[in-house]
C-alpha cells in the first residue's frame, strides 16, 4: 500500500482536478468493447478461469497507467505503488459479497490467491464490506454475465469523497467470427480524462491479444 504525494503545483491537471473535485457527480463513463477472440481462445487451450483470466489482465493494463493509480484523500491526490481488484463475487443463492483480490505479476500467484478470495466470499454471507475491501488501491470490479450491454450506471453515495475507478464486463458476443467483450469504465475526471481512458483500452487489448 505504498503511497507518495502527486506535486499538484507542476501537475498540467492541476486547475482540471480542482475543477471537477467541486463538481456533485465528477466522475464520467465510457462503455466500449474489446477483441476477446485470442484472450477467450487462450483460456479455452488451458483451462483458465474466464473471469480471473480477463480480470488479471485489466489489473496488469491498470498497474501501467498512472492516472488509473491516482487517489484523492483529504484533498490531495497520491499516487499508489501497485493497485488491486475489489471485485464482486456471486454466490449460489444469488447475493454476492465484496472481495480483495491482490495483483501479482505471477498469474499463477494471482490465480491461487484469487481462488482463496473468492472461496471465503462464497462461503460467507452478507457484504464482506470489510476494511480489505474499503481500501481505495483498488478497482472496483463487476462481471455481469448474464448479457450484453451497450450502457451502464452505478449506484453513488455523493456524500462519500470516492475515487475509485469502477470496471465493468457484459456478457460476450460473435459477430462475424470475432468474440466482442463489452466493457464499461468509469473514472473520476479530475484524475483523468478520455484520452486516458482510450490509452488503457490499447493497453487491456494488446494483453488481450498477447
Amino acid at each position: 500500500m505504498k503511497k507518495r504525494a502527486l506535486d499538484l503545483n507542476n501537475w498540467n491537471r492541476r486547475e482540471h482536478f480542482e475543477f471537477f473535485s467541486g463538481f456533485d457527480e465528477p466522475f464520467f463513463g465510457i462503455v466500449s468493447t474489446v477483441d476477446f477472440t485470442k484472450g477467450y481462445q487462450e483460456i479455452k487451450d488451458n483451462g483458465y478461469p474466464y473471469f480471473l483470466y480477463y480480470l488479471y489482465k485489466a489489473l496488469k493494463a491498470v498497474n501501467t497507467i498512472d492516472p488509473f493509480k491516482y487517489r484523492i484523500e483529504e484533498e490531495e491526490v497520491y499516487v499508489y505503488d501497485q493497485i488491486h481488484g475489489s471485485a464482486t463475487i456471486g454466490r449460489e443463492d444469488h447475493t454476492f459479497g465484496f472481495s480483495f483480490i491482490e495483483f501479482n505479476e505471477s498469474f499463477d500467484i494471482f490465480l491461487a490467491n484469487a481462488r482463496k478470495e473468492i472461496e471465503a466470499v462464497k462461503n460467507s454471507t452478507g457484504l464482506r464490506h470489510n476494511d480489505n475491501a474499503k481500501r481505495i488501491d483498488t478497482v472496483h470490479i463487476s462481471s455481469i454475465p448474464w448479457y450484453n450491454f451497450t450502457g451502464i450506471s452505478h449506484a453513488r453515495h455523493f456524500k462519500y469523497k470516492d475515487s475509485v475507478p469502477k470496471i465493468s464486463f457484459g456478457k460476450y458476443t460473435k459477430v462475424d467470427g470475432r468474440i466482442n467483450l463489452p466493457i464499461s469504465i468509469h473514472v473520476h475526471h479530475g484524475l483523468m480524462d478520455g484520452y486516458h481512458v482510450g490509452v488503457y483500452l490499447e493497453e487491456f487489448q494488446r494483453l488481450l491479444n498477447e
